[in-house]
């Protein structure tokens, strides 16, 4: 096994004040930061009283950037920017850092002459050399002429100076989709310094995807995994540092942020070998969802099947199917989740190291001591390895005949905005569910980003509103919703309807279009539209689905039907439940 990497942050990915991310990393427990330019500058504290509060803080200032526009430029230029440096270099011997960042030059001076660049980098980092220090030189995707680590690596090599090597950057490179195989090619001691980002794989601009839409390992769509194991590979043997420009977390609690920041670097390491940690779990399945409030779960043909001995909490149960409904709490929330895992204790474990933070609970006289821990979003989720959890409930002797419901298919937990890429990164890294695409749907009050996170017999969806919602917009603050499985999603409709259950109503021009575009049989299209039923396929088989009106403030119930292998969740028809929902709920004011 390699030695363990120190960990760094660039401060640009943090929120604040230059004190308020630097507290923010230490805390988080960096090894080190990244001082970006504009921060030292906004600072009232100077390079020296800066080098002193990260030392008390554990802090190493590992690299000084960003140095720009330097290369391949006429002498008069170069002579400004030789004075520049200067400057530069004397800021860095008071801030204690041995290594700046320059990146190829976007200016229009810039002359396309490898010659003459690799000539004028040479005389830089015999100035830098002369100080003792570093010249990391950075191909950016959107340099004028050098935007390439391969053509950045043949102006080092060409250059050839002892001071002067490549800061290889994941999103730089990936964004391109350059091969990082060649990284092998360069020996370790010539790679000065590595940042990591990943990003949603989006089809614009590379230098406005880098500027706004750059995420933590883990949370987008680049393989990290490879791409660092070739970075090692070659010899590179310092810090594995983040350098993410993101608007979201740019305005965020720098904390948290900080937090997130260091989990996608523990999975990160962990998904090279580089930890010594329990798998992740996996689970089989769900023991359990908690709603907080009331549901009214007989109209959907659940029995009250137990009580628990000294909580305000209700069992309920049809099928595989069980529910808490737990009246202590945020009225109308999904409050909690069971799930089934092999090893509870490595499960909790793992969640320790990945930096989740743990649920301390009461348990009574005789009770089970549950394994839990708590979801960015406040969720409660419980490791269960068995049904001992059971025994907390004293049986009622209650049972009713059920509808057809089976079991609980997914969940769908609706994240504050902020927390969506946070959240993913957290059931991926703790759990081992991992994300799908992501889908963006226009909904009748703005536009929703949605992703479902899945993995052994466990799937949830998380949401989220791209933009803060208009004070007209129907106050639904972060819906949820629980889905449960049936074999024949038509006929346990009609019964509940016969049950008294209040389900979604669906408007006749959607089943005019579906039987436009689906050309399903007209008898089928007649069974749906009766019942209110739902419908979406794919190459893989079909989902039928049909949803309850809100049973609280925020809490609706899904029954779904999967036909052979379909895996998403209906999401085309979600724009149409939401206008159903919020006509609903205008008709019952």
């Amino acid at each position: 096994m390699r030695p363990d990497p120190r960990t760094s942050i660039a401060t640009v990915c943090l929120s604040g004040t230059l004190d308020d991310k630097l507290v923010a990393a230490a805390e988080a427990g960096f090894d080190g930061v990244e001082l970006f330019e504009n921060d030292l500058l906004a600072s009232r504290r100077g390079p020296a009283e800066i080098r002193g509060r990260c030392a008390d803080l554990g802090l190493g200032i590992d690299l000084y950037q960003p140095f720009r526009d330097f290369e391949a430029v006429p002498p008069d230029v170069l002579a400004a920017n030789l004075r520049r440096a200067e400057q530069k270099f004397g800021v860095m011997a008071e801030l204690g850092v041995d290594t700046v960042l320059v990146c190829s030059s976007v200016s229009p001076d810039a002359i396309d002459d490898d010659d003459l660049a690799a000539e004028q980098l040479h005389l830089l980092a015999t100035r830098a050399g002369e100080h003792g220090l570093r010249i990391a030189y950075e191909a950016l995707a959107w340099g004028r002429y050098v935007n390439g680590y391969e053509h950045a690596w043949r102006i080092v090599r060409r250059a050839a100076h002892p001071a002067l090597g490549v800061c290889l950057d994941s999103f730089h490179i990936l964004s391109k989709e350059d091969d990082p195989r060649v990284i092998r090619a360069i020996p370790g001691d010539k790679i000065f310094f590595l940042q990591l980002a990943d990003a949603p794989a989006l089809p614009m601009d590379v230098l406005q995807w880098s500027r706004h839409h750059r995420l933590f390992p883990g949370q987008g769509d680049f393989d990290l995994t490879t791409f660092t194991r070739h970075v090692l590979d070659a010899g590179y043997r310092g810090p594995l540092s983040l350098e993410v420009f993101n608007d979201v977390f740019r305005q965020s609690d720098p904390r948290r942020a900080a937090i997130d920041a260091m989990r996608s670097l523990v999975g990160l390491r962990d998904s090279l070998g580089l930890l010594d940690v329990p798998a992740a779990p996996v689970p089989d399945g769900y023991a359990f969802a908690e709603v907080v409030g009331e549901a009214n779960l007989a109209a959907l043909g659940f029995a009250r099947a137990g009580v628990h001995r000294s909580k305000p909490v209700e069992l309920w149960t049809q099928g595989e199917a069980r529910v808490l409904v737990n009246a202590d709490g945020e009225a109308g929330a999904v409050g909690a989740l069971g799930l089934s895992v092999r090893d509870p204790a490595a499960a909790e474990h793992r969640a320790k190291v990945m930096l989740a933070p743990p649920l301390s609970r009461a348990s009574g006289p005789g009770e089970a001591a549950l394994t839990a821990i708590t979801a960015p979003d406040g969720t409660q989720i419980f490791l269960c390895a068995d049904e001992e959890w059971l025994t907390d409930f004293v049986p009622t002797g209650e049972s009713v005949a059920g509808v057809g419901i089976t079991g609980i298919d997914h969940v769908a937990l609706t994240q504050p905005f902020d927390n969506f890429d946070e959240a993913t990164l957290f059931y991926r890294s703790v759990l081992g569910l991992e994300p799908g695409a992501i889908a963006e749907f226009a909904a009748p009050f703005g536009l929703v980003r949605g992703r479902g996170v899945s993995a052994g017999g466990v799937r949830l969806t998380l949401d989220a509103a791209l933009v803060r919602r208009g004070g007209w917009a129907p106050a639904v603050r972060e819906p949820q919703h629980i889905a449960f499985t049936c074999a024949d999603v038509v006929e346990c409709a009609r019964a509940l309807r016969q049950l008294g259950a209040r389900l979604l109503d669906i408007p006749g021009n959607y089943y005019d279009d579906l039987a436009a575009r689906t050309a399903l049989p007209p008898e089928r299209i007649s069974a749906l539209r009766e019942q209110s039923v739902l419908y979406d396929r794919d190459d893989r088989g079909e989902y039928l689905h049909f949803y309850t009106e809100l049973a609280g403030a925020r809490v609706f119930f899904e029954v779904v039907e999967r036909i052979g292998d379909y895996r998403g969740f209906g999401v085309v028809n979600a724009p149409i439940r939401m206008a159903a929902h919020h006509e609903a709920r205008q008709a019952a004011r």
